[in-house]
């Protein structure tokens, strides 16, 4: 069997064919010289939302710091026809190309470059499918958290999605970026070892049915764990069986050893009504320091009608919709090519097509975004070229790239550039921050959006402008490319 890949060092051969095909004709091309840059950028936030989250740049660190082919890789690809000297380039491979990134934890939009690549084509192209897979599974997840905590108002949200995930890698690196979207701690044992990330125990039903009664097998957990006693008090009948036994087990295991308990966790049923029957119960018994754990295929609109409802839960659980991200499953990120280099000219590219949608944005660029210095709120983003500096002692003028009619001049605004340098040819310059710096990053950048971004429903659209340089080169392209060119 296959041992589960997460770190860099076990992908090499984690892409599709045409990638190493394309990087072959490039090399036997004569083309290894050219140096390409592309752009990784998303289309569409996932549930419609206002904007996505920025993870999985910590893996794709790793990946590219570890990429490299032993004899084994290359006598594989040796029979899928890859030729003989491109294989010996493999076989010394170094990487060499610039990368800049936008940091995990910040709010993405669609279009704009979250990671940018820079180097000779034929690395350039290799990369892109774990680059993808890394950004777009991180994201997604990143993203989906997001809303769940936004949906709790301040209730803690867990990720318990280990089970349902879809894959290993799935399921490790989902909790990890659940964690960079807000959630509080997973269930899962992998994440938490290799990321540091807070753990919840939980009893499960098959526990309370092994035993003879339910206030046995309560009294036994209890025994067993008394600095992390929570019991599951649905498996039968929550009011006139669970939180009963679970109070009279409290009382005659925890209480006489000097311990509390920690929660009880209700996993069916009416859990908004009965949240509030079990608090009234554990409140009157004592054990106002109780708390009360809520799971059962919750998502963002289940916790929140919960919430305005008055539910009282203090954690919620969430698994297979979160992990799986099961309203809105893919993120959708891309990877274009957006510039060649050739005799110290840039020479910017475009992909233009039927769909207006997929029409790309040319040439190497840099991402701005405009904070008021007033409020601190986002204003908008700026793509520009990489040559150009926005001015912050002047005021600006912000168009729509698609309805140029519509225009805003801002002033007394602070621009951030987003997109920094983590690969300088090849060598690593970025230390990535702890999961809890992100964490804690992610958390002060959403509060930089403004609430009407953040509505589930019909969020306002933020907006990511061009420069009237960056608009101008692809403007002129799309002129140039509007007939068949020959």
């Amino acid at each position: 069997m296959t041992e589960p890949f997460v770190n860099g060092n076990k992908l090499q051969l984690m892409t599709e064919l045409y990638e190493f095909s394309l990087a072959d004709g490039y090399f036997s091309g004569g083309m290894e010289d050219i140096v390409a840059c592309f752009d990784l950028f998303f289309r569409r936030v996932p549930d419609n939302g206002g904007f996505a989250i920025m993870a999985g740049l910590e893996q794709v660190i790793e990946y590219l710091k570890n990429l490299h082919f032993d004899e084994d890789d290359l006598a594989f690809l040796r029979e899928k026809g890859v030729s003989e000297p491109f294989l010996n380039y493999l076989r010394d491979f170094r990487f060499a190309c610039d990368v800049w990134a936008i940091p995990e934890g910040t709010p993405i939009f669609p279009n704009e470059p979250i990671v940018k690549v820079r180097g000779p084509v034929m690395q350039a192209q290799m990369v892109e499918t774990v680059l993808l897979l890394c950004i777009n599974q991180q994201c997604l997840i990143a993203t989906k958290a997001n809303r769940l905590v936004r949906a709790a108002h301040g209730t803690a949200v867990a990720e318990f999605g280990a089970r349902r995930a879809q894959g290993f890698h799935e399921a490790v690196c989902g909790a990890r970026a659940a964690y960079i979207g807000g959630c509080v701690a997973t269930s899962g044992v992998l994440p938490a070892r290799d990321f540091g990330i807070p753990t919840i125990n939980t009893m499960i039903h098959s526990w309370v049915q092994m035993f003879d009664s339910e206030y046995e097998a309560f009294c036994e957990y209890a025994r067993r764990n008394p600095d992390d006693c929570t019991f599951v008090v649905d498996t039968y009948d929550t009011i006139r069986s669970g939180v009963p036994n679970a109070i009279r087990a409290f009382n005659d295991v925890l209480v006489p050893m000097g311990k509390r308990p920690k929660s009880v966790r209700i996993d069916s049923g009416d859990i908004t009504y009965l949240s509030k029957r079990v608090r009234k119960m554990l409140d009157e018994a004592g054990f106002p320091d109780c708390d009360i754990m809520a799971s059962n295929s919750l998502d963002e609109n289940i916790i929140r009608d919960m919430v305005t409802q008055g539910a009282k839960v203090d954690c919620f659980i969430v698994g297979e919709r979160l992990i799986t991200s099961a309203s809105s499953p893919l993120f959708g990120g891309v990877y274009k090519l957006c510039a060649v280099e050739k005799d110290g000219r840039i020479i910017p590219k475009i992909n233009l097509s039927e769909n207006v949608r997929k029409i790309t944005i040319p040439s190497s660029k840099q991402v701005y975004r405009l904070f008021d210095m007033d409020s601190g709120k986002a204003i908008a983003d700026v793509l520009t070229t990489d040559s150009e500096e926005i001015d912050e002692s002047k005021p600006y003028e912000l168009f729509d790239p698609d309805f140029t009619w519509k225009r805003k001049e801002i002033e007394n605004f602070v621009a951030r550039p987003l997109l920094v340098k983590i690969f300088d040819e090849g060598k690593c310059v970025y230390e990535s921050p702890s999961l809890q710096h992100i964490r804690e990053y992610c958390t002060e950048q959403v509060d930089t959006l403004w609430d009407e971004v953040k509505r589930f429903e019909n969020p306002h659209k933020y907006y990511v402008d061009l420069s009237e340089k960056l608009w101008e080169i692809r403007n002129l392209l799309i002129e140039e490319y509007k007939g068949v060119r020959k």
